[in-house]
């Protein structure tokens, strides 16, 4: 006897078949995962703008205090409060201000990332504490945009 056995060899690694129905798989998995990713990261940076507003709420009431007036602008002549927000995804103002009252707003930040976020483009809160939000087309939609 040689000692040779005679029979089948076992192969190594895996089929070019098994490898393209694992990469098909991640590629179904990666287009229904990534789109709801992308959602909750924007409604996450909403919070962004909501903070910004509120701070300059505070601020205003504050400032009312001290000058029996709301300010009309952020910079040092009205509440001295930067223009953008926090992480920089959206531009800030006063839209309207004066002895009574009030508005803020924030607006996504042409370029960022929350540019893409058509459902809530523009947030606002005024001296009434009303808080307003609007979609891409000016339509209003506060409920979703504030929670």
């Amino acid at each position: 006897m040689s000692g040779i056995v005679q029979g089948r060899r076992c192969a190594a690694g895996f089929s070019l078949t098994e490898l393209m129905i694992v990469v098909a798989i991640i590629s179904i998995l990666a287009s229904i995962a990534l789109p709801s990713y992308r959602n909750y990261v924007m409604r996450a940076n909403r919070g962004d703008a909501t903070q910004a507003l509120l701070r300059i709420a505070a601020q205003q009431e504050k400032y009312y205090i001290q000058n029996n007036s709301y300010a009309g602008s952020l910079d040092a002549g009205g509440l001295n409060m930067p223009t953008t927000s926090e992480h920089g995804w959206y531009d800030l103002s006063i839209t309207a201000g004066d002895v009574n009252s009030y508005t803020a707003q924030a607006v996504a930040t042409s370029g960022q990332p929350q540019a893409d976020d058509t459902a809530c483009q523009t947030f606002s809160i005024d001296s009434q504490s009303r808080k307003l939000a609007f979609d891409s087309d000016g339509g209003s939609n506060d409920d979703t945009c504030w929670h």
